[in-house]
């Protein structure tokens, strides 16, 4: 039986995913034992991106054998309701890890993860559901990642961490080390503004920016 996989979302990061989710499948892919898309929600104006075939959600859903799912959309709020829906029609993730990803001992990695070119997740991490680890981010040890985090490129997350659930860290920012009676703490829904460098923790909902990070002023 033939199995359907799609990559949700065909902006500048499924782009970049579609690559490697192919790498991941080529060798079922030559054996024409599963079929790779780009899937949007709503009406298809094109039938490919940079030659993969582009079909809406819907059309996904139809496919007659299994469908698998990762979903390559930066804003988590929609990640975790596409899942939501993916989940709900008995579609099941997959994971898309570049060639050159490094996992270490001890791991535990969540459902429907991408980890991007040069990442990282080092020893004893337990990372949530449809993280995104971007180019050159990576986990160190003991951290613990929620459901739905994003990673922007060039991450440094610090032993332990812990990141809740919808959390963006953004490019370049550091994230100081913990200590397992006190592990340093990023709240739900909080974004670390691009290049910050965090030393405590962050609220949740909170938006912190610069060395040493702190809460954007209200304007």
């Amino acid at each position: 039986m033939k199995h359907f996989y799609g990559v949700i979302g065909a902006g500048g990061y499924g782009r970049e995913v579609m690559p490697l989710a192919r790498v991941n499948l080529e060798g079922r892919l030559l054996s024409a034992e599963v079929d790779l898309y780009f899937v949007v929600e709503g009406d298809v104006s094109v039938q490919q991106v940079n030659g993969t075939p582009l079909i809406s959600l819907e059309a996904f859903m139809r496919m007659p054998g299994p469908q698998h799912f990762n979903i390559a959309i930066g804003n988590s709020v929609a990640r975790e309701r596409i899942a939501n829906i993916c989940v709900s029609a008995n579609m099941t993730p997959f994971q898309i890890a570049a060639a050159n990803v490094e996992i270490l001992d001890g791991n535990e990695i969540g459902a429907g993860a991408i980890l991007s070119s040069f990442s990282m997740v080092t020893s004893n991490a337990r990372i949530g559901k449809f993280f995104h680890a971007n180019i050159y981010s990576y986990v160190a040890h003991d951290c613990v990642i929620g459901d739905y985090v994003t990673f922007a490129p060039g991450v440094k997350c610090n032993g332990h961490v812990v990141v809740e659930d919808h959390a963006y860290i953004g490019t370049g920012a550091v994230i100081k080390e913990g200590s397992a009676q006190k592990p340093l703490r990023i709240g739900c829904g909080a974004v670390v503004g691009m290049g910050a460098v965090v030393t405590r923790d962050v609220p949740a909902g909170a938006i912190v920016v610069g060395n040493p990070a702190r809460a954007m002023e209200k304007k």
